[in-house]
């Protein structure tokens, strides 16, 4: 911990939230935190994402498994049935398996006297005629067509998160710009709402992060969160569940003259572009 640092900006510069860091560390109190003081940003062994379970329940630590003792297991008794004896074809051998007396075959005849080729006897010989059975006919696979892309109205990251824009308006401000380059501003009017970019689970709302003003973060998986700062009003608490696209705030001024949002989203608490991430918007 270093001077200006609070609980709330160690959770999110590490993608956590920070009640689960109080909690990593036996804080009682989110304010009182100490210089020099080291904290834990990740979760202990053992240590479950609330995020991940249904409905937001939050789960404590659980106990270590019990030690399982080796033991050498004991080699399964295999019966053994007398193996085949491979026996050359023959007609007497085929007469012992199936149980009849062997009577040897009559020697066959002399052939007789063989008669002239055509072709020695100076007769061409005419080419015989094959007959092919006509193969049954196959009914043909329908031809496949191509199959143009569907548009879908967020884009799809590597962890399967679809996203959203929060905001209508235009661009005002790119990543890596302006007095806050850690994400972009959105511009529109105040009082329009700020929507959910993904669904997820509100891990802070309130004004307690410097530079932020009135801030809703959700936390989408462990590896995103998104954040949405300079808001006129909040509209969801801490611990709520929201889908994309749901209402969490009213649009408020994020400098001194242009009401507009500005909005991040963090890989593992480091911040990303956006526009990365949001749809590629029409006009």
């Amino acid at each position: 911990m270093k001077k200006g640092d609070t609980l709330y900006s160690i959770a999110l510069d590490n993608g956590q939230d920070y009640k689960d860091v109080a909690a990593w560390n036996g804080l009682t109190d989110a304010n009182v935190i100490r210089v020099d003081q080291q904290l834990r940003v990740r979760p202990p062994p053992g240590w479950k994402d609330p995020a991940e379970e249904e409905g937001g329940v939050v789960l404590r630590p659980v106990s270590p498994t019990p030690e399982i003792q080796a033991r050498a297991l004991e080699a399964p008794v295999v019966k053994k049935t007398p193996k085949a004896v491979k026996v050359r074809y023959s007609e007497q051998a085929l007469a012992q398996l199936r149980g009849m007396p062997y009577k040897p075959a009559a020697a066959p005849a002399a052939p007789a006297a063989s008669r002239p080729s055509t072709a020695q006897a100076g007769v061409q010989a005419a080419p015989s005629t094959v007959r092919v059975k006509p193969a049954e006919a196959q009914t043909p696979a329908p031809p496949t067509r191509a199959t143009a892309p569907v548009s879908t109205p967020a884009a799809t990251t590597p962890g399967e998160i679809a996203w959203a824009w929060p905001a209508r308006g235009a661009l005002l401000q790119a990543f890596n710009q302006g007095p806050n380059p850690k994400g972009i501003a959105i511009g529109g009017q105040p009082g329009q709402p700020v929507l959910a970019s993904a669904a997820g689970r509100v891990v802070y709302s309130g004004s307690g992060l410097r530079g932020y003003g009135k801030l809703v973060i959700i936390k989408h998986d462990a590896t995103y969160l998104s954040v949405y700062a300079h808001n006129r009003e909040l509209r969801v608490k801490e611990g709520e569940r929201v889908t994309r696209g749901q209402p969490i705030a009213e649009m408020g001024s994020f400098d001194a003259e242009r009401p507009g949002l500005h909005f991040e989203i963090r890989r593992l608490g480091k911040p990303v572009d956006p526009l990365q991430y949001l749809p590629t918007r029409g006009g």
